[in-house]
Parts: structure tokens; sequence; C-alpha cells
């Protein structure tokens, strides 16, 4: 039997119905003392388990740093949203893993040589690394999506 046709409005929407990100059979109700019920969480995503508000500031806080460009201008907080070809990305994150590795061998002083830049800290190598991975993954997972063809 073929599966039926999923139609979104909301790209978040397709993931939510598709088999592989999608809660697999019947939920279990748990019942708090108050007496409210809800179903067991352990095949839902915990959003807050998995990240750290920590982690997620000392990024926006990266992100932030970085809108201004070469001309002055701001550009929009999502503007890399709109795509970038992974090769811009992966470009990017052997920059910024060079100066982490720099860093963590010991080297501050070579890191960012590869760049016009002052050299970085430690938390501006991590961020902008992983800048570069978050960027991959959108654009890996729009392909799967079907959102939009990935860039290469």
């Amino acid at each position: 039997m073929a599966d039926k046709p999923i139609t979104v409005s909301n790209p978040l929407e397709l993931i939510a119905a598709t088999k592989s990100y999608g809660r697999p059979g019947p939920q279990k109700t748990r019942q708090f003392d108050s007496g409210a019920t809800r179903d067991q969480d352990t095949t839902k995503f915990d959003y807050e388990g998995f990240f750290s508000p920590l982690t997620m500031r000392a990024r926006a806080e990266y992100m932030h740093k970085h809108r201004k460009q070469s001309d002055g201008a701001m550009r929009d907080s999502d503007n890399w949203q709109k795509g970038m070809p992974l090769s811009v990305y992966i470009k990017s994150f052997w920059r910024h893993f060079m100066d982490l590795w720099f860093i963590l061998r010991g080297y501050p002083m070579i890191a960012g040589q590869a760049t016009d830049q002052s050299p970085p800290d430690l938390m501006e190598a991590l961020c902008g690394a992983a800048f570069n991975i978050d960027g991959m993954i959108h654009e890996e997972m729009k392909k799967r999506l079907g959102i939009a063809e990935s860039t290469k």
C-alpha cells in the first residue's frame, strides 16, 4: 500500500509529517500529581536538553558581531539562510578550524593569518567553525526536504 501524499503549507510541517522525523507508534499517557495528562515524551525531540542556552548565546553574539559588512551595511540576521554554495562554507570552515587548531596547540599568534583580520580567540574560532557547519546542515536539510536544491 502506497503512503498518502503529504500536503503542507509550512515546510516545518513536512518534518513532523515524515516517517523519518515523526513519532513512531502509539504513545502512552503519563499523569501528573495535578491530574493533568500528557503523552510520554520519550520519542519527542528534547530541544531544551539537546541545546545549551550558553552556546546559543555565544553563537548569537558571534553572528551579531559579523552582521556588519565591509561596506558598513548591516546584513539581515537570517541572510545566510538564503543559501550559499557548500564550497563557500567548507573553505570558511577550514580557515576557522585551522585557527582553532593553532589556538589549541599553543600557537594563537598564528591564528587568523589566513585573513587580514586580527587573530581570533578561542570562542571566535569555535563559533566561526560552528556557523559553517550549521550552514552546510541547513543546505542539506533544504535538499532533503525538497525546499530548494542545495547549492554545491
